[in-house]
């Protein structure tokens, strides 16, 4: 039995409009999959030209912040971590949203910068620092803190470098964790400013994996430790956060 003009003329229909969905959908797709591409590729130009401005570790390296500097005056240190692509300037601004969304030349980024929390001091001096960065893939920004998570990675990488205006200091990587956003230990830095032993303590019991030698050494003479925490968003759920903790030690070469 033939179908009747009126039905016919709405089956047209509804297939023009399905057609019509299939290819916005897939023009869709594809200027997702390009502008994904875009903001990555942005990262990593960004990235690279940085590194020709990275300052020399354990050198005088005033004359390189003051080149950073005249790009940004909001950059106040140099962080590497041995083993890894994290290799990039720190800024801190005004707030912790300054820059999510903003490169360390001013120029909007969705990858954003790398960035110590607008409360801690500048020159590293707290007992607590709290550094923040966007997880990316290839290797970009913090992204590579996953890598932390592997136990064989975490017990053959133990160092990285920061450097400020005035110092070259070594790092000693002692734990790693997921932790969720509000999490108040971890995202209180104002609450350790003078004493870092409750960090120290919450990732002697929390961490994925910690060096208990490590946490003993801070544990011998706390009030005279300095530590860092590298942040950054987890694959494993939308409120988690993996975090990264060193001891900030004397350099002595090499990130060791």
């Amino acid at each position: 039995m033939r179908a009747s003009k009126p039905l016919r003329a709405c089956n047209k229909v509804f297939n023009i409009v399905v057609a019509v969905l299939l290819i916005g959908a897939t023009f869709f797709a594809g200027y997702s999959l390009w502008d994904n591409q875009q903001v990555y590729a942005q990262a990593q130009k960004v990235g690279e030209d940085l590194l020709n401005l990275r300052p020399k570790e354990g050198k005088n390296h005033r004359k390189a912040f003051e080149k950073l500097r005249k790009i940004n005056p909001d950059v106040v240190a140099w962080i590497t971590m041995k083993g890894t692509k994290i290799d990039y300037p720190v800024v801190q601004g005004e707030d912790d949203l300054e820059y999510l969304n903003k490169d360390v030349y001013g120029d909007f980024a969705l990858s954003g910068a790398i960035f110590l929390d607008s409360q801690c001091n500048p020159s590293f001096t707290d007992s607590y620092s709290l550094i923040y960065g966007h997880h990316m893939d290839n290797h970009l920004m913090f992204g590579d803190l996953d890598l932390y998570h592997d136990k064989d990675f975490f017990n053959k990488n133990k160092t990285g470098v920061l450097m400020t205006p005035d110092q070259t200091y070594g790092l000693e990587v002692f734990a790693v964790m997921t932790v969720n956003s509000s999490d108040s230990t971890i995202f209180s830095p104002t609450s350790w400013t003078k004493d870092c032993s409750g960090v120290v303590s919450y990732a002697a019991q929390k961490a994925e994996h910690v060096r208990s030698d490590v946490v003993e050494k801070i544990g011998a003479d706390v009030a005279k430790e300095r530590i860092v925490a590298l942040a950054t968003c987890s694959s494993t759920g939308t409120e988690a956060r993996t975090v990264l903790l060193a001891r900030i030690v004397p350099y002595t070469g090499n990130g060791k």
